[in-house]
């Protein structure tokens, strides 16, 4: 299983495993409103960013996956994350068995397609390494991560209620054909 995070480069992005000195950008990224606008609502702490800061380190050393950073080569600049983690969010055995997927981008960064060309690697990645079964939570007013889940090959299993919103919960099977 792999330890380390591999470092994965694509036309406009490199996902790269989370430094230290990434914490202050990553601890930014989720103080923002609009990123969590449909996660939970409530922008993070500094505390509560290093505490998912940390739980993605301990991800990549427990599971052999977990999220990458999201770098824009253009500039160097974390723009996001993307990748995989176990939620145990207690929403059935049919969801949290699977490695969940997650992604997001700061707002600058989004319309461009950096958000598929990033998260859809993550999965190129996963389906090589570890293939399976993912899921992935989609809060139902977020069209925009609904329309990527889609073009990554999530189909929608139920729609349920967690921490007060209403979710969509998907499942993917395996990569989508290619077109």
């Amino acid at each position: 299983m792999i330890r380390s995070t591999p470092m994965i480069n694509t036309a406009r992005l490199t996902l790269s495993g989370m430094r230290p000195e990434d914490f202050n950008r990553f601890a930014e990224i989720w103080r923002n409103p609009c990123i969590v606008r449909h996660i939970g609502g409530k922008p993070r702490s500094r505390g509560e960013a290093w505490d998912s800061f940390l739980r993605n380190a301990g991800h990549w050393q427990m599971a052999g996956f977990g999220q990458w950073a999201v770098v824009q080569q253009s500039n160097r600049q974390m723009i996001g994350q993307a990748g995989f983690f176990y939620g145990n969010r207690s929403v059935g055995e049919d969801f949290d068995n699977f490695p969940e997927a997650g992604w997001i981008l700061v707002p600058e960064a989004q319309g461009q397609g950096l958000g598929l060309e990033a998260a859809q690697a993550a999965h190129d990645w996963f389906d090589r390494i570890m293939p399976g079964p993912l899921v992935a939570m989609v809060n139902s007013e977020n069209l925009a991560s609904q329309k990527l889940a889609d073009k990554l090959g999530y189909i929608p299993m139920r729609e349920c209620v967690f921490n007060g919103s209403d979710v969509t919960l998907l499942r993917r099977n395996g990569p989508p054909p290619r077109h």
